[in-house]
């Protein structure tokens, strides 16, 4: 009878490896979809996040002021409308999402807000 209890914990401990296999491997199937879904290696984009999101609205609004600019094309003289909508979705965007951001994520929003308000002021300034 020992015997017979000893045989059943055995096949009771293969059971439960074989099941908790199959679980980290439908996890890891899970994770591959969603990384599918969301962009990644297959799209060759990167992950969405909000530091990208805060980058693409400062590339616009340094693009505006004429600070970056198209390879081969002369330096553009500074759109200060449209740099000032691209500043001002910023703000939107960091009184929108006060209290939810990471310590990172708001060093990063509130330091390129100021770089582009300093940017423009310095900017309006030599065009008056």
């Amino acid at each position: 009878m020992a015997e017979q209890e000893k045989d059943k914990k055995i096949i009771i401990d293969e059971d439960w490896k074989a099941e908790a296999q199959r679980e980290k491997e439908q996890a890891e199937q899970q994770a591959q979809a969603d990384e599918g879904e969301e962009g990644g290696a297959e799209t060759g984009l990167p992950q969405p996040d909000f530091t990208g999101l805060v980058s693409m609205l400062a590339t616009q609004a340094f693009f505006a002021l004429g600070l970056i600019g198209r390879e081969g094309e002369p330096q553009r003289e500074p759109d200060f409308l449209l740099a000032k909508f691209h500043i001002d979705t910023l703000e939107v965007l960091e009184k929108k999402t006060q209290g939810n951001l990471t310590d990172d994520e708001k060093r990063t929003l509130s330091g390129t807000l100021g770089q582009l308000r300093m940017a423009f002021v310095q900017l309006a300034e030599k065009a008056s």
